[in-house]
């Protein structure tokens, strides 16, 4: 039986979060990672979560519902400086409180762009995770903006710095071809049927 996803709802404040009855796996990355895209490809569905050209778009954390079994949030993205300050504090605080006390939080899925190594801010959220227990899934998205041999090459390339940091394997993802795809899903239902 196919499965139904729809927008749940939107929140700018803890107290907006949706009620913790289902298990969550959350979406994060920098700023134009490409998190709404891969959301829109992993479900099949164009529009479901917004997207755009423009990087600071997310400033909410976003809930989508996957039939009446567990949920998709879209956190806002990390990394881009020319949000105001005051916006991006804010964004800290919403989102670190969603990590550190949404009880119903199975996973989180860090999202990559192949095309540039893992910045500093990308290894201190995966190290961060990792202290609080939280389940991670790394994929690296955008990799038909790559030729085979040079997405293969980065793939090794930041592999090889996850592992020596203790991190599993990336997944290849691309929202425009659906490569990773059955992959990302087969992970996600992994963690969320335990």
């Amino acid at each position: 039986m196919p499965m139904e996803f729809s927008f749940l709802k939107s929140a700018v404040r803890p107290e907006q979060f949706p009620p913790p009855d289902r298990p969550e796996v959350a979406f994060a990355g920098r700023s134009n990672v490409g998190k709404s895209s891969l959301i829109n490809r992993l479900v099949n569905s164009p529009k479901l979560a917004r997207t755009s050209s423009r990087p600071g778009r997310t400033r909410a954390i976003n809930f989508f519902s996957v039939g009446k079994v567990f949920c998709l949030t879209d956190l806002p993205g990390y990394g881009y400086a020319e949000v105001p300050l005051n916006v991006r504090r804010n964004w800290k605080v919403l989102v670190d409180s969603y990590l550190k006390k949404r009880l119903n939080l199975k996973s989180v899925v860090v999202i990559l762009d192949i095309r540039r190594n893992p910045a500093q801010g990308d290894l201190d959220l995966l190290h961060w995770l990792r202290t609080f227990e939280i389940k991670t899934i790394i994929v690296l998205t955008k990799t038909d903006k790559l030729s085979k041999i040079k997405a293969k090459r980065q793939l090794d390339l930041i592999s090889t710095q996850l592992t020596k940091e203790g991190f599993a394997k990336p997944i290849l993802f691309s929202a425009k071809t659906g490569q990773g795809r059955q992959e990302l899903w087969e992970k996600i239902n992994e963690i969320v049927n335990r």
